[in-house]
């Protein structure tokens, strides 16, 4: 792989001063009355002239110094005023950050035949949903629970957040999700209640089948309705994460997107706290935010090496053959290749070399998200170098401000899905559940440029040795620029596509 060498200039100056005495000096010089002591002479005239008046100069030259020549403190808004040797690149990539963004907006006109249902629902069917993973993972499986709740026309309990033995997080809800306005916004596609009313809590359990994947809307009104889900029963739906088919029909595609941009928003406390973190992340201007998926248990599920070199690789390789389980795909393939296939997130090495070829410039602010890197500082010390101003929330918290939320792994997500979300450009160096829903979102809500690195294009640019540096960022450059944007593209995803399915021209 291509090594990096950055250089780090820094100096430091540093400023001595003498303290010469002002008040004069008194010499009495008493004569002894004895023949044998020791007798004082002062020096004579000449001698006095040669020596003093040196002296005296001397003295004069240090004093008007301190006066006139003393450093100065400097204002600090005289520091920020200073030139940017980098502002005209920097305005460059901000130019380029904020084109192609799409021109559509939001458009959720569902069908006659849709609202007529819509005004005649049946309330009398109860469906209860497990989630689980992280929050994301969790999101996308209550977005389905919305669409499956619908084509039942079934009165869906909040969803129930499981307690995950990695995340260790026993949030319900309520405590991460506005639960009035997920009710209101959805009124008139699902009843959505807050729990079981007691006429239903030892009602009959339905033992449903596993959801299958690519289950359509047809599969689910066999094997979950018809006369096996009615008023005297209750519905526990579990395990159907990424079952759902994506290709539903336009109705149920839109209420995809009004569940996942719309009826999800976290408590406003959470939001009000993410908010805080995006004014100063903008204080000197937009910024990037990265999902960096740097963390061990990534290294370990993706098969691939992290970079940080053979030790570390032999740490994860060890923890992979221990539980084969966590390996997501093609356990087969090496760790060579599933790089070169571009199936290995994107280390801060190369997340480094992205970012410049870009064009974002050493002085652009980032604020990155995600766990602790494998490594520790030292996974993200080639990324600081090119980028200082590197933030994650723990940095830009206040004292106190985060305190009693270390065990809330779902709630510091939510807070880095929302200052990613108001980000001007998102980066990720995987795919992933985050990535894949801020991408749909901030393309819903018209923000930012979002990029999606091309990895088998790039991991061949860093093998390349015959290509010098301003080589590789050029083409970096073209590929993610010159590529055609896949906004509109008919991508049956309505989440990470949403353009297709849920927007319109204005």
């Amino acid at each position: 792989m291509l090594a990096l060498h950055t250089m780090t200039n820094s100096n430091s100056n540093s400023n001595s001063y003498i303290s010469i005495t002002q008040k004069p000096i008194s010499i009495k010089l008493k004569a002894s009355k004895t023949t044998n002591s020791f007798h004082y002479k002062l020096p004579s005239p000449h001698r006095f002239s040669r020596y003093f008046v040196p002296f005296l100069s001397i003295w004069a030259l240090l004093s008007i110094s301190q006066v006139y020549f003393s450093p100065l403190p400097c204002p600090h808004y005289i520091r920020r005023l200073r030139p940017d040797p980098h502002t005209t690149t920097n305005d460059e990539f901000w130019t380029w950050a904020r084109s192609g963004v799409t021109a559509f907006k939001p458009c959720l006109d569902f069908t006659d035949s849709y609202v007529n249902k819509s005004r005649t629902p049946v309330y009398k069917r109860y469906m209860v949903v497990v989630v689980s993973g992280g929050l994301n993972q969790q999101r996308n499986q209550i977005i389905d629970a919305v669409v499956i709740a619908r084509i039942l026309r079934a009165v869906l309990v909040a969803p129930i957040l499981q307690v995950n033995q990695i995340w260790g997080d026993d949030s319900e809800f309520g405590d991460i999700f506005d639960i009035s306005h997920f009710k209101e916004t959805l009124k008139h596609d699902v009843k959505v209640v807050s729990s079981l009313p007691a006429t239903h809590l030892m009602r009959r359990r339905i033992k449903a089948p596993l959801l299958p994947f690519n289950a359509g809307e047809e599969w689910v009104h066999t094997n979950y309705g018809e006369g096996k889900l009615d008023k005297k029963s209750v519905l526990i739906l579990r395990g159907f994460d990424s079952r759902l088919a994506k290709n539903l029909t336009s109705d149920l595609q839109k209420l995809r997107c009004k569940v996942a941009f719309e009826a999800l928003r976290f408590q406003p406390w959470i939001e009000e706290l993410a908010e805080r973190f995006v004014r100063r992340m903008r204080e000197e201007g937009p910024y990037v935010a990265l999902h960096l998926r740097l963390e061990k248990d990534v290294w370990v599920r993706t098969g691939c090496h992290s970079g940080l070199g053979s030790e570390e690789d032999e740490v994860v390789e060890r923890e992979r053959a221990s539980k084969p389980r966590l390996l997501t795909s093609r356990s087969k393939l090496t760790p060579r290749r599933r790089y070169l296939a571009g199936l290995c997130p994107l280390n801060a090495n190369e997340i480094s070399w992205v970012l410049k070829g870009l064009g974002a410039s050493r002085k652009t602010r980032m604020y990155w998200a995600g766990g602790e890197p494998f490594g520790g500082r030292d996974a993200l010390q080639p990324l600081r170098a090119d980028y200082p101003k590197l933030f994650n929330k723990w940095s830009l918290a206040r004292p106190r401000e985060l305190d009693g939320l270390k065990r809330k792994p779902s709630v510091l997500a939510a807070i880095d899905y929302q200052v990613c979300l108001k980000s001007q450009l998102f980066l990720a160096s995987h795919g992933g559940n985050m990535a894949r829903s801020l991408q749909g979102h901030r393309t819903f809500l018209g923000y930012g440029k979002p990029i999606r690195p091309n990895k088998r294009q790039l991991v061949r640019l860093f093998l390349n040795t015959t290509l010098t540096h301003h080589q590789i960022r050029r083409k970096i450059k073209q590929i993610h620029t010159e590529e055609p944007s896949d906004f509109t593209n008919n991508k049956d995803d309505a989440i990470a596509y949403p353009a297709h399915h849920c927007m319109c021209t204005p």
